[in-house]
């Protein structure tokens, strides 16, 4: 499975980034071969709008078939959504932590945003 996980850094040990759109990197991790890349996203840090769209783009073209982020607005879930991608909201520790669970299967999938658009 390829997951996707909104970060706040570039390493494993960094914290999961609680914001989707407007996360600074997604690590992209194969739990199959056990590797990970890391896709900067800071085109959209600063967009006015249509940052969860653009980054739930970027990630669909990653082959992802999990999201790991603590949230997530309307566009970016229906944008995930329609390409078939899971969603679990965590952001209660590491990316390290995240993909542990996500291997484990202790993640519960989201069946809705939970933020309204333009969060931040």
């Amino acid at each position: 499975m390829i997951i996707a996980i909104s970060s706040e850094g570039k390493e494993l040990n960094s914290n999961v980034d609680p914001r989707f759109g407007r996360a600074k990197y997604f690590i992209i991790y194969d739990t199959v071969t056990d590797n990970y890349n890391i896709i900067d996203n800071v085109q959209n840090l600063q967009a006015a709008q249509g940052a969860g769209i653009q980054a739930a783009q970027n990630v669909a073209n990653q082959n992802v078939e999990l999201v790991i982020s603590g949230n997530l607005g309307p566009k970016a879930y229906t944008t995930l959504n329609a390409a078939g991608i899971k969603i679990a909201l965590w952001s209660k520790g590491t990316v390290k932590e995240a993909m542990e669970l996500a291997k484990g299967g202790q993640l519960q999938y989201t069946q809705g945003a939970n933020v309204e658009g333009h969060w931040s």
